[in-house]
């Protein structure tokens, strides 16, 4: 019956295999086989008590069974059993939620991509008008690979086309399609194009694609088979598709090297459009876009916050109005100004302040020389990014921070501009080593940032006159295999430790003549706690316009490594087996009593003696 339990088999061959065992030594016991002679010690316990104790760890061991089985048996074996008296199968994960939505976003909702609503608004016209492409014989891509860091705004213009299109927008995640059950990644791709297929024209959006989209052929193993298989149903179902469909699929990653290339081929995703970060037109845009219905102050100019603001993603920059809004509405006030610009730009960028984080005085004096340390180098190098602001307000992790950012937005970097950035970097650490004779845990980020710096310029670059011309690869890239030698790796090393060398030097030379004047510089920091780059001007005057003639710096020397003698290999079986007698006569002997075992001799016979 269903109701019922199978009593359990556990308990009865425990006692079957018990009773063999035991049978079998006495048997050997009796009949010679073996012979077994003890030799107790006086000092320790007699043999009936070591006899009572092992009789009752037998015992209790046994009762412990006993009660194992018997609760075995007592839980039920049989599945559930459905209606009408089937047993029911294990409950699988639902469906893909989908549901399709009509966004309300448009074109003009979107600012800084102009480039990529131009290559979308194509989409956009098939979806309105497909006869017109149809009798011309165009073919409008059948998928759009949105490609871009994150906080570019690749999901906002994804809806921004369907809104434009007014058609249905059907939405899901690379990570909804995987699961450890096989076939249900595969089900869900035809669920969510059956959907977009019974909606006509329709747009599906799969963000982060890469979860499901990785190159295949990878180690074998349930996972991997399972994200292959869902991967081979979108394969099929973009290219099953018919030629009158009106269902686009647009998909975003910011990893694009990783994805299969059947899926990037011509009639799948055969249209990449990127979003790289904004420039500072862009931010100019996106700036006056999440400005409107915001209430600001007579004399807030956001024109004078666009250069600061260089590296920021549209999402960075929609938060940063977003915390000046959040000040000012904490402090009572219903008109945003500067200094809550200001204040969100550093919460945006170095995170919010420490207020309950305490420094000594002798903390706030290192961190001060260390600050304008760096500020100090970049003020002096020309090729260096001039200093934007120079604080000792702890934020985040830090227990004060240096801004420096471009004039101008750059796409490509120049051997000066690297060495004023290494240099710049390592200023506070030969800061602090000048005005206190020693340093400090604060320059870890620095060091860590100048290595990166010089590593890049020597295998990614072709930046070194020693390796010339030649990309060998970073670090991460060499994480598992490294496709150089010995010899080429010891010329890499060498070729950081110079260049960092020389960064180090230039900022001794920069700073050492400029003591004075750091320390007084350092007194009206730890007064004023924030400094601008007008300030850096006037205490340190006006930047250079060309590098100061500095004299030459001390090089490492490219002194070969010392070779290294060969070693014996060790006996590893002989060691093996030392150690295996050496530990089991040890053990033996912390026993309370000896044991001589003798194997009791065959009598002879007639035929082993004719033998012998």
């Amino acid at each position: 019956m269903n109701g019922e339990s199978k009593p359990s088999l556990r308990p009865l061959l425990f006692v079957i295999l018990f009773g063999v065992l035991v049978t079998s030594v006495v048997t050997a016991f009796r009949s010679g086989l073996v012979q077994v002679n003890v030799h107790w010690p006086e000092d320790q316990p007699s043999a009936p008590l070591l006899a009572a104790f092992l009789g009752l760890s037998l015992a209790l061991l046994s009762v412990y069974l006993f009660v194992s089985g018997r609760r075995a048996a007592s839980r039920p074996h049989d599945p559930p059993m459905a209606a009408g008296g089937a047993p029911r199968s294990p409950s699988r994960p639902s469906r893909i939620g989908l549901v399709a939505e009509r966004p309300p976003t448009r074109f003009t909702d979107v600012a800084g991509a102009e480039e990529a609503k131009e290559e979308l608004s194509e989409v956009v016209e098939f979806l309105r008008e497909p006869e017109r492409f149809h009798a011309v014989g165009a073919r409008i891509p059948r998928g759009v690979l949105l490609v871009g860091p994150p906080g570019n705004g690749k999901t906002l213009l994804a809806r921004a086309v369907a809104g434009e299109a007014g058609v249905p927008f059907l939405r899901a995640s690379g990570s909804d399609f995987v699961e450890m059950y096989v076939g249900v990644g595969a089900s869900r791709v035809r669920d969510l194009f059956k959907a977009a297929r019974e909606h006509g024209r329709s747009i599906i959006f799969v963000d982060e694609i890469d979860a499901v989209g990785r190159r295949r052929g990878g180690p074998s193993g349930h996972a991997h088979e399972e994200r292959e298989q869902t991967l081979n149903q979108l394969l099929v179902e973009m290219d099953g598709f018919d030629l009158r469909s009106r269902v686009i699929v647009v998909a975003a990653t910011n990893r694009p090297d990783v994805l299969d290339p059947a899926l990037l081929r011509p009639g799948r995703f055969d249209r990449q459009v990127r979003l790289d970060p904004p420039d500072a037109a862009a931010r100019r845009h996106i700036l006056t876009l999440h400005a409107r219905g915001k209430p600001f102050a007579e004399g807030v100019d956001l024109e004078s916050v666009i250069p600061q603001t260089t590296g920021l993603s549209g999402a960075d920059l929609e938060n940063l109005l977003n915390e000046a809004a959040i000040l000012t509405a904490r402090d009572g006030r219903t008109r945003i100004e500067m200094n809550d610009l200001e204040e969100a730009l550093d919460r945006v960028t170095a995170g919010p302040r420490r207020k309950g984080r305490s420094l000594s005085e002798l903390e706030r004096k290192i961190t001060a020389v260390h600050e304008l340390g760096h500020a100090l180098v970049a003020h002096l190098l020309p090729q260096a990014d001039p200093v934007q602001k120079v604080t000792i307000v702890s934020r985040g992790q830090m227990g004060g921070y240096t801004r420096m950012t471009p004039e101008e937005d750059r796409r490509m970097w120049s051997l000066p501009q690297f060495k004023a950035a290494m240099a710049s970097a390592l200023g506070g650490h030969v800061a602090e080593e000048l005005a206190f004779g020693q340093v400090t845990t604060g320059a870890s980020n620095d060091l860590r940032k100048a290595f990166s710096i010089a590593r890049a310029m020597v295998c990614d670059y072709g930046m070194s006159p020693v390796l010339g011309a030649l990309a060998v690869g970073s670090e991460d890239e060499g994480r598992f295999y490294r496709g150089y030698g010995e010899h080429m790796a010891e010329k890499i090393d060498l070729e950081q430790h110079r260049l960092l060398d020389e960064a180090r030097g230039l900022a001794i030379a920069l700073l050492e003549p400029r003591l004075d004047q750091l320390k007084k510089a350092s007194e009206e920091l730890l007064e004023v706690e924030t400094i601008d780059g007008k300030a850096m001007a006037r205490i340190f005057g006006p930047r250079p316009t060309t590098t100061p003639q500095l004299p030459p710096v001390r090089l490492v020397p490219d002194t070969p490594a010392a070779p290294v003698e060969p070693q014996p290999i060790p006996a590893t079986r002989t060691a093996r087996r030392s150690t295996w007698g050496g530990g089991l006569k040890p053990a033996l002997a912390a026993l309370p009593f000896t044991i001589q075992w003798r194997k009791r001799r065959r009598k002879a016979t007639a035929q082993t003696l004719a033998e012998a």
